[in-house]
């Protein structure tokens, strides 16, 4: 398993980071998955033979919100 942090801009509220914590652990590959509005940040653990960093960035941009990189 591999980890990755993930710098987001454009949460609001705790609905937010919900929302994008479940996006996150529905993409195939990923063990776990929190989003912390506080810091802004997407903590996530996946399989690296799955998926990919940009498939991150790519639910993330979808679901509204600005990866910080």
């Amino acid at each position: 398993m591999k980890k990755v942090e993930i710098k987001i801009e454009g949460m609001h509220c705790e609905g937010c980071s919900n929302r994008l914590t479940k996006v996150l652990r529905n993409v195939e590959g990923v063990n776990r998955a929190d989003v912390s509005l506080e810091n802004k940040l997407a903590d996530i653990e996946y399989d690296e033979n799955i998926a990919k960093i940009e498939d991150f960035y790519e639910v993330i941009e979808d679901a509204g919100f600005e990866v910080v990189q």
